[in-house]
């Protein structure tokens, strides 16, 4: 089995979206990972509030580490994103990614976006392929 903070440092230093978004891993464990990111005005849609794609982007990230953390390379089958609130710049969006269920070839994850005052910005859903191939 992988030590999961090998496997963190490893996906990072090569996922330069992730670092351009700012993002920040506050905790991460076999199954799970809970990170942050300030909300920057190039982060707006054309309303003033964060853009749809930097939600899903920051969720989508959240995700990987959390289903990659076994050591095995796990690649996205599927995700959805419901859009619950707005949120604005200068805010500190937290995401949460927690495993449901991990089988030989597939994982299962919940991941939710919530702002500082734990309100629910987005929740995500995603489900990751298992490779035999390690991180």
């Amino acid at each position: 089995m992988a030590d999961p903070k090998i496997v963190l440092e490893t996906m990072l230093k090569h996922d330069h979206f992730s670092r351009w978004l700012g993002i920040v891993v506050d905790e991460h464990r076999e199954g799970y990972c809970r990170l942050h990111y300030v909300v920057r005005d190039n982060m707006l849609n054309g309303f003033g509030t964060v853009h749809g794609g930097i939600l899903f982007s920051a969720s989508d990230s959240a995700f990987a580490f959390a289903c990659n953390s076994h050591g095995r390379i796990s690649v996205a089958l599927d995700a959805h994103i419901s859009f619950i609130a707005a949120a604005r710049a200068g805010e500190v969006l937290s995401v949460e990614a927690s495993e449901i269920h991990v089988g030989n070839r597939t994982g299962f994850y919940n991941i939710t976006t919530t702002n500082s005052d734990g309100a629910i910005i987005a929740t995500f859903k995603g489900t990751a392929y298992r490779t035999n191939m390690p991180v």
